[in-house]
């Protein structure tokens, strides 16, 4: 299947392009993970589920995929400024425990997060923390090149003598004088040349808890400096895919682009992607605006803006609504109505392999355009809405089979069951909840069994067990429907 062309839009460049692999067969992934000093929130969810699924195509076609993505836990101070407290550090001083029993819980709570959405892991989750040689080697390097200098033992970017001969702001559209005029002076700066200078390296102030040595002082890295460091190491100086949310495009992208081709004399990133945000009545969803909502009050409801509690499916197949460069509105009605197609998607992937086939039916040609239609979306940007209108005029067929309106031969039948295994499960990640791998079998079961005597009930005409039967079921979810072939049942 690696013979399908793919269309990535490359921030970059502010185009599709056609994707070509550094390494033939070969696709090298890096992608922006968590700063892990709280609860993983719904803004986590897009970024997480978005490159899983391009993850997830790339292996499909055929690909083999080196998807890196970072915890980051040391050097991130808050605000995203060179000034200030860790974000980690501050969490732990305010808790009364050590910053990496901070970074071990929430990192332990955003892989729980992400197992519920069904995003598989990474080929390589490095931390900073883990790679401090790594980076001040880096640092070395900008030191050497001339684009870096050192002040009272911290180490700052020149942006200004960087922009003589590149041009810092080409990812964000900027250029450098919009960005000095956008730029205010902080009290604590007075190290740097220009406000517009970026750390490095930190010297640590007598109250920072996370410092290491280094040739310049005790300190620690700066925040941007641990993506081009570790993307390096795992993927090499050239790799194909960097990701991350669009909030990190400037400044966090920007200078890490800036240190690449510090360093490398190349900026050694193929195709930068970004995801656009979740927002919520319009704004970007904070915890100062009082529009915070973490995951797992959205799997449990506890939270004053929801109406109910909503599935971690229903959350994906929600995101998987809009592509990815769009923006995104949260909404109780939209969750809701996205609960109701993500259900009937799911029973339609039941009921395709029940589906009766007619031997000399005519092979039916909308069938056998749905796997390129299918896949032409996914490959033209990742356009996920597409893909599911796609599935969703699967879904159609299915109930036209099901319901007699259609007749379809074994062909046709094993076309539309792939598309429910291949596309929708394999690569969108949308599996059935109520078939899960621990609990699934059992559920259908057990509900089986009591339809089953359901059915004995009112061959026996027995009406009053027949009629609690179903009642109970209706008040645990289920919803059965008599047919004349018998009766169906769903879980609500």
């Amino acid at each position: 299947m690696m013979a399908r062309s793919f269309y990535l839009y490359n921030t970059l460049s502010h185009q599709k392009e056609l994707f070509k692999p550094v390494h033939p067969g070969m696709v090298g992934m890096y992608v922006c993970g968590p700063t892990v000093y709280g609860d993983a929130h719904l803004g986590h969810a897009r970024p997480g589920i978005t490159y899983d699924v391009l993850f997830r195509l790339f292996k499909k076609l055929g690909y083999k995929v080196r998807y890196v993505r970072n915890i980051t836990d040391v050097g991130h101070l808050e605000n995203d400024a060179d000034t200030g407290e860790d974000k980690i550090a501050k969490k732990a001083r305010l808790e009364q425990v050590e910053p990496m029993e901070v970074v071990q819980t929430y990192t332990l709570r955003y892989h729980e997060a992400m197992r519920r959405l069904n995003v598989l892991p990474p080929s390589i989750e490095p931390r900073a923390s883990g790679h401090i040689i790594e980076q001040i080697a880096l640092v070395k390097k900008i030191l050497d090149a001339g684009y870096a200098y050192e002040s009272n033992g911290s180490i700052y970017f020149d942006v200004a003598k960087y922009d003589e001969k590149h041009h810092y702001g080409i990812l964000s559209g900027r250029n450098l004088e919009d960005t000095r005029e956008g730029t205010r002076n902080l009290d604590g700066q007075d190290d740097k040349h220009s406000p517009l200078d970026f750390a490095l390296w930190k010297k640590a102030a007598p109250e920072h808890i996370m410092h290491w040595p280094s040739p310049w002082s005790e300190g620690f890295p700066g925040w941007h400096l641990e993506c081009s460091a570790m993307s390096e190491k795992y993927l090499g100086e050239v790799f194909d895919i960097h990701g991350g949310g669009m909030d990190l495009m400037f400044p966090h992208h920007e200078c890490e682009l800036a240190q690449n081709t510090a360093s490398r004399g190349q900026g050694g990133v193929h195709y930068w992607m970004h995801n656009n945000m979740i927002t919520i009545k319009g704004q970007k969803m904070g915890k100062s605006l009082g529009n915070f909502i973490t995951l797992s009050e959205l799997f449990t409801g506890n939270n004053q803006v929801l109406d109910q509690a909503y599935t971690p499916m229903t959350i994906r197949f929600f995101i998987l609504q809009a592509h990815y460069r769009s923006p995104l509105d949260f909404s109780n009605e939209a969750l809701q109505a996205a609960e109701k197609g993500y259900k009937r998607m799911m029973q339609a992937a039941k009921d395709v392999k029940n589906l009766p086939v007619t031997a000399d039916a005519v092979p039916n040609a909308e069938v056998a355009a749905l796997t390129d239609r299918v896949y032409e979306a996914l490959c033209d940007d990742l356009n996920t809405p597409i893909a599911l209108s796609v599935l969703f005029d699967a879904v159609r067929l299915v109930n036209s089979v099901k319901d007699k309106s259609l007749k379809i031969n074994a062909e046709d039948r094993q076309i539309l069951a792939l598309l429910f295994t291949d596309v929708l499960q394999d690569v969108l990640g949308l599996q059935d909840e109520t078939t899960d791998a621990t609990s699934g079998k059992l559920v259908d079961g057990l509900i089986g069994m009591v339809v089953e005597q359901r059915r004995q009930a009112k061959a026996a005409k027995d009406w009053a067990t027949s009629d609690r039967i179903r009642d109970q079921l209706k008040a645990l979810g289920v919803q059965i429907k008599d047919t004349k072939d018998g009766c169906e049942w769903t879980i609500e």
